[in-house]
């Protein structure tokens, strides 16, 4: 398999800055992660924006579907802030040979207890186990990116009701 990795930023990339007791998006972690994990497949990392999702806007979801539509590569991961991630997986729609998986987290994949390298593996399996279409791997779930949402109470994304 091999597997391009498209980046948008979100909490998975956010570093904290002490001085002014605030987090911004940082330099990719996936890439790290990976490397780290010792996978045994290719993979790209290409870093398209570092935005929190709150920011994003209709143009930065059309960037993105052009990235994903020039990429060669069957499989695509893309990181994104939890926020607004049904937003763009629902501009992702109509690509009929590819597998297209969005996943976060929400804690910085920096901090020890984030659960950023639990989604991103789950993310993967998912890639290499599912048919073409889009989907939502978060908090140990891999659903198609139109039936779950987020529940920000509960910090975890779960079906629509």
């Amino acid at each position: 398999m091999r597997m391009r990795v498209i980046t948008t930023g979100g909490t998975i990339d956010k570093v904290y800055f002490d001085a002014a007791s605030t987090y911004e998006v940082g330099e990719s972690q996936v890439g790290p992660v990976l490397r780290e994990s010792n996978v045994t497949f290719d993979f790209v990392v290409e870093s398209v924006m570092q935005k929190d999702s709150l920011a994003m806007t209709d143009e930065d979801r059309v960037l993105i579907r052009s990235r994903v539509e020039a990429s060669s590569e069957k499989h695509i991961l893309i990181t994104h802030g939890t926020d607004t991630m049904t937003q763009t997986a629902a501009q992702l729609e109509g690509f009929a040979d590819k597998v297209i998986i969005l996943t976060g987290s929400m804690q910085p994949a920096r901090f020890r207890n984030s659960d950023a390298v639990f989604n991103l593996g789950c993310a993967i399996g998912a890639l290499q186990t599912s048919a073409p279409g889009v989907y939502i791997a978060m908090n140990g779930i891999v659903s198609p990116a139109g039936s779950v949402k987020k529940n920000r109470a509960a910090s975890r994304f779960e079906p629509k009701a």
